[in-house]
């Protein structure tokens, strides 16, 4: 057996009634390419597929056990009663099919929490879109993979050729007697005698984190404004982002909406610089949501924070499932209005959000919350949700999330993807989400929202598009006066 972290049951304990731990992605497929499948990818094809593929896959025959009493957290074991056939299943888009009823149906599914006595996946293969084309939609709990581990899981499924690899010949899968109560008591007793000395530990390392996490909880920017001999300072949002209409209880119900963006002309926007693609895919939010925020009249004085999930897998790490993350807190400047000073302002921004975060200890995160014992930590998030803490407290306004991912085409069960959208999580008071994954020479964006906070979440897609468009025309003009960081 092999029991969750501290950070995996987080997610678990985070899940209310509106709150689901799951994240998925939606790969559009060519299915018509399939091999001896005529004419189109087959829910039974499929299923035999994704079978063949379990072995590379652990985790998709793993349930979860709890500890009696919720004292610690739960222990995964290979599922007895494992069923494929439950976790795969299939609907079709009414004719003619189209983008938006694939994002309806997509934003339904992910509205459904995943069944806890189960191995925690599902997948859906969405067929009647155009040109041949279907989706196949997948969701797995957060507490058993991270977006690096979610990629390795996706190398697992995902081939470089149509007619796949050589798979190792079926094994016989019997799986595990799920242990007595009282065994999972006796060793919660033995972890709970060790947490005085491992809370030595990490008080410590707070003690010596105090000046990072200050800086990382309070950024700021400087910037020199045109026609200025002093410095104004930004806005700076401290330890209270500004509010906005996504920053407020959830519903149960879900927004998403895609769009994608080459990824060459993103490039162009760092060149000749030290931006990084990211800073730019961060600019390019901060314009979406800038303008999404002025048409609605709702724009704050103050600049938006985004918190930026960061890996910090270690090498040797590579291919473990779960968690293995941190995080930092990155203003974003949606008060600016001149699209090359946002540029450069974000630039600047994220160079000292990586410096701030540097200056925390890669563990800690994960160090604090392996104290939290599932039955209080669930009793805590439920509780946060009544009084509407996160609300009240907002110390980041949404979560940004940028995932790279291979350069080279790949096939899912012979059918070619031509997209990969990512499907991810939100936090009450946190009501949405924006997840970037680079596939194949473009960067496909994944806006997750409550229906009822962000109802018109595409267009907040379109004017991504949009603002890519004006930082590219922007790019040809003068820049203006340096912007700094204090």
């Amino acid at each position: 057996m092999e029991q969750l972290s501290g950070l995996d049951g987080w997610f678990l304990a985070m899940e209310t009634s509106t709150v689901y731990g799951h994240v998925g992605s939606v790969c559009v497929v060519d299915a018509s390419v399939a091999p001896g499948v005529e004419p189109r990818l087959t829910l039974e094809h499929l299923t035999r597929f994704i079978e063949s593929r379990l072995p590379l896959v652990p985790i998709f025959r793993r349930r979860l056990v709890t500890v009696p009493l919720g004292l610690d957290h739960p222990y995964w074991i290979d599922d007895p009663d494992f069923d494929i056939e439950f976790h795969i299943r299939e609907l079709a888009l009414p004719a003619p099919g189209n983008d938006r009823q694939l994002a309806e149906q997509v934003a339904r599914l992910h509205a459904r929490p995943l069944d806890r006595s189960r191995p925690l996946w599902e997948l859906y293969l969405i067929t009647g879109l155009p040109d041949g084309h279907a989706a196949i939609y997948s969701k797995i709990h957060h507490c058993a993979i991270d977006g690096v581990s979610g990629g390795d899981l996706l190398t697992a499924v995902l081939d470089i050729s149509p007619g796949g690899r050589p798979m190792p010949e079926g094994e016989v899968f019997e799986g595990e007697r799920p242990p007595d109560p009282p065994w999972l008591l006796g060793r919660s007793v033995v972890a709970l005698a060790r947490q005085p000395l491992q809370a030595f530990r990490v008080v410590a390392d707070l003690a010596r984190s105090i000046p990072g996490l200050a800086n990382a909880i309070g950024p700021s920017l400087v910037q020199r404004l045109p026609g200025r001999d002093s410095e104004d300072l930004l806005p700076t949002p401290g330890l209270h982002a500004p509010g906005t209409p996504f920053n407020a209880p959830l519903s149960a119900h879900r927004r998403w909406a895609f769009t994608e963006l080459p990824l060459a002309e993103v490039k162009r926007l760092r060149a000749g610089s030290d931006r990084t693609v990211n800073d730019v895919v961060m600019a390019l939010c901060a314009g979406a949501l800038r303008r999404w925020l002025e048409l609605h009249d709702v724009l704050p004085p103050a600049p938006l924070v985004a918190a930026v999930p960061v890996s910090v897998r270690a090498t040797d790490e590579k291919g473990a499932l779960g968690n293995k993350v941190s995080m930092m807190l990155a203003p974003l400047p949606t008060n600016l209005s001149d699209p090359n000073e946002r540029l450069e302002t974000m630039h600047q921004a994220m160079r000292a959000a990586k410096e701030q975060h540097g200056a925390i200890p890669a563990s800690l995160l994960a160090d604090v919350t392996q104290f939290a014992m599932p039955a209080l930590a669930n009793q805590a998030w439920r509780l946060s949700a009544r009084l509407r803490l996160m609300e009240r407290v907002n110390p980041w306004n949404l979560f940004i999330s940028n995932i790279p991912g291979p350069n080279v085409p790949l096939y899912y069960a012979g059918a070619k993807v031509l997209a990969y959208y990512p499907v991810s999580a939100l936090l009450d008071g946190q009501g949405l989400n924006i997840t970037v994954m680079s596939y194949c020479g473009n960067l496909y964006f994944g806006l997750v929202s409550c229906r009822q906070l962000v109802p018109d979440l595409d267009v907040m897609a379109g004017f991504l598009r949009e603002e890519l468009d004006e930082l590219t025309a922007a790019a040809a003009t003068p820049r203006g006066p340096a912007l700094a960081v204090g």
